[in-house]
C-alpha cells in the first residue's frame, strides 16, 4: 500500500513521523474521509470545506497551496493502489506538526503542519442496512467542540468499545437527557412521519451524510425538524437510524434490548437509503 506524507508517496510501512508531531503526542490535529465510487468522489468539496473549518477552529496554520494539491494527491494515490475502480475511502490527516520542546500552548516560532493520506478500498454494510442494527444508550461524555472532526477520538474509542463487549453494533449517545449521535455517526429519528435530528451545533459533528439526508428528505416532501429527541422518548419511536460516511444509511431495530416498533427498517428510512444510494451511484 502506497500513501503520502508531506510531499511523498511511500511504501506504508516507509513512513514515519516524528516522536515530537502534535498529533502523536496531544491528538493535536484534524482528518477527513471521503467515499470514493468508481474513481468519482462523493462530495468532496464538502468534505475539503469541512477540513477547512476544522483547521481554522484548531487554528491550524496549513499553506492554501499545499490544501489545493489534495484533490490531485489523492486521486494518484487511488491510482498507485489501484483503486480507481470499485469502492474506496480517502482518509486525510493533518496535524499541527512536530514540535520541540513538548508544550500545552502552540510552537513558537511555528512549524509546519504534517499532511498525511490514505486510501483503502472499501465493502459497503449491505446486510447491516437492509436487516437493521441494536444498539445500547450511553452518556455522551465527550468534550463540546464535536463540530471539529478532530483526531482526538478517545472517548468514541470508549464508546465504541462498551458497545463490542455488550455485543451490539453501535451506541445512542446522550447527553443531557436527549439523544446526540453515535461514536461514528449521527441519528435520525422518525415519528408520525416526521424526521427527527439534532440541531447543528458544537455538540455533534454536523456530517457530510447527514447533510445529504436533509437535502433527500426536502426533495422526498419529508417533513424534517432538527429537534433533538428526548431519552424518555427513544422506545416509542417509530424509526430510528445513523448516517455517515461509511456507515451510509442504518437503521437502529434494537436499543438496550428492545425492540423498536417492529422491529424492522420502516419505510422512511427505506425511502432515504433508496435516494441515497441513487445519489451516490448514479
Amino acid at each position: 500500500m502506497i500513501v503520502y506524507l508531506d510531499g511523498d508517496f511511500l511504501r506504508q510501512e516507509e513512513a514515519k513521523i516524528s516522536v515530537a508531531d502534535r498529533g502523536f503526542i496531544f491528538g493535536d490535529g484534524i482528518y477527513e474521509v471521503i467515499r470514493v465510487v468508481n474513481g468519482n468522489f462523493f462530495r468532496e468539496k464538502e468534505h475539503l470545506d469541512r477540513l477547512k473549518e476544522g483547521l481554522e477552529g484548531l487554528k491550524i496554520d496549513f499553506d492554501p497551496s499545499e490544501k489545493a494539491k489534495i484533490p490531485e494527491v489523492s486521486r494518484e494515490l487511488l491510482k498507485k493502489n489501484n483503486q480507481l475502480t470499485g469502492e474506496a475511502t480517502v482518509y486525510l490527516q493533518i496535524t499541527r506538526g512536530a514540535a520541540w520542546p513538548r508544550t500545552h500552548t502552540f510552537p513558537e516560532p511555528t512549524v509546519k503542519p504534517t499532511l498525511y493520506i490514505s486510501t483503502d478500498t472499501f465493502i459497503p454494510h449491505t446486510e447491516l442496512h437492509e436487516k437493521g442494527v441494536d444498539v445500547i444508550t450511553l452518556s455522551d461524555v465527550r468534550w463540546k467542540r464535536c463540530n471539529l472532526k478532530t483526531i482526538q477520538l478517545l472517548p468514541n474509542i470508549l464508546a465504541k468499545q462498551k458497545a463490542a463487549e455488550a455485543g451490539v453494533n453501535s451506541a445512542v449517545m446522550i447527553r443531557d437527557g436527549v439523544i446526540t449521535e453515535s461514536p461514528n455517526a449521527n441519528i435520525f429519528a422518525v415519528r408520525d412521519g416526521v424526521l427527527y435530528t439534532f440541531p447543528a451545533s458544537n455538540y455533534i459533528l454536523n456530517g457530510i451524510t447527514r447533510q445529504t439526508v436533509i437535502e433527500l428528505a426536502d426533495k422526498l416532501q419529508i417533513p424534517l425538524k432538527e429537534t433533538p429527541i428526548r431519552e424518555e422518548e427513544l422506545y416509542d419511536l417509530d424509526e430510528l437510524f445513523f448516517t455517515g460516511t461509511t456507515t451510509d444509511i442504518q437503521p437502529i431495530i434494537e436499543i438496550n434490548g428492545r425492540r423498536l416498533a417492529d422491529g424492522k427498517p420502516g419505510q422512511v428510512v427505506k425511502k432515504i437509503r433508496k435516494a441515497y444510494n441513487e445519489r451516490m451511484y448514479g
